[in-house]
């Protein structure tokens, strides 16, 4: 399936007040976000009846289960957002053949399918650019160096 693709401007304030009295979490909440950012929705594509939501931060404490999230509904003057501790989705996808085993990267009773059945269509596209940029530079890098040595020979 592949991720929803709603985008959200962060509440700024809201988000630094919710960083800063959340247990673990950042020593210094405007490290963590810039005051123009924007978050993208990371669950699935889902239908409008559930909330968006954004991973904020993991919480830096023993029990390390919850994480910030970020949820909205709505667009524009009619957006609705909150911020929320949620405790971690305890799905997990184990691959018998390699034996790697995937937790759920979302919050639990989370809409939709699990992390690792969602597939971020703007993330392959970026890793396929960078693949291509590196294929290219390494290329010219090889060129180059050809043409150093052979007119450096007597």
């Amino acid at each position: 399936m592949l991720q929803c693709t709603a985008v959200t401007d962060v509440p700024f304030f809201e988000a630094l007040l919710a960083l800063a009295g959340m247990e673990g979490g950042p020593e210094h909440p405007p490290d963590v976000l810039a005051q123009d950012d924007f978050l993208l929705c990371e669950l699935g594509e889902h239908d409008e009846a559930a909330e968006h939501a954004a991973h904020l931060w993991t919480a830096d404490v023993p029990d390390g289960d919850r994480d910030l999230w970020l949820l909205w509904t709505g667009v524009g003057a009619h957006r609705v957002y909150r911020f929320d501790a949620l405790p971690l989705c305890p799905a997990v996808l184990r691959e018998l053949a390699t034996r790697a085993v995937t937790s759920c990267a979302y919050f639990d009773h989370h809409p939709g399918p699990h992390s690792f059945a969602v597939t971020d269509p703007l993330g392959d596209l970026i890793t396929q650019h960078i693949h291509s940029e590196v294929r290219r530079l390494t290329a010219e890098d090889d060129n180059t160096s050809g043409t150093d040595a052979e007119t450096d020979r007597p």
